[in-house]
């Protein structure tokens, strides 16, 4: 059946789980009071592009963060021109193309991107808080894979 994993397990099982969760994350704001912690006032999209830069390795043009948003560069040209206003990102000079530029989070961004991941680490942490170690690794191996798969059949 094209439903089913090799090791036989049904797909659909997990649907409700996965529709109990989205629901969950909605009704539960989780989202909106981790922005709350930020002690800022963004919207979805730009505490994401806010995420993006802080998270990021390293400054990254606007079409990589487009691209790891998953959302066309007009848009996240106009989020970045308002984190920027706000003191949150700045852009610096690519050193490969000085027709570029890079964004990259001032320390009051990475601040508040640090208030906002803590939240979300705190209130996960506490729902896993009674699991062994073993199933909190085995969950953590599993969702990094899962996102991975999904996301990587979402981009073809």
């Amino acid at each position: 059946m094209a439903d089913e994993t090799p090791a036989g397990v049904d797909v659909r099982d997990v649907l409700p789980q996965l529709a109990q969760l989205s629901n969950a994350f909605s009704r539960g704001h989780l989202v909106e009071r981790a922005t709350a912690a930020t002690g800022l006032a963004l919207d979805r999209p730009a505490m994401g592009a806010l995420l993006i830069t802080s998270m990021a390795d390293r400054p990254l043009r606007i079409g990589e963060i487009a691209e790891r948003m998953q959302v066309a560069g007009p848009h996240i040209t106009r989020q970045v021109q308002e984190l920027e206003r706000r003191g949150l990102v700045r852009r610096i000079a690519d050193p490969l193309d000085r027709r570029a530029s890079l964004i990259e989070p001032t320390e009051e961004g990475a601040t508040a991107t640090d208030r906002y991941t803590s939240t979300l680490v705190d209130f996960f942490s506490d729902a896993i808080a009674h699991w062994s170690a073993e199933d909190r690794a085995d969950l953590g191996r599993l969702l990094k894979r899962f996102a991975a798969d999904v996301t990587a059949r979402l981009t073809d």
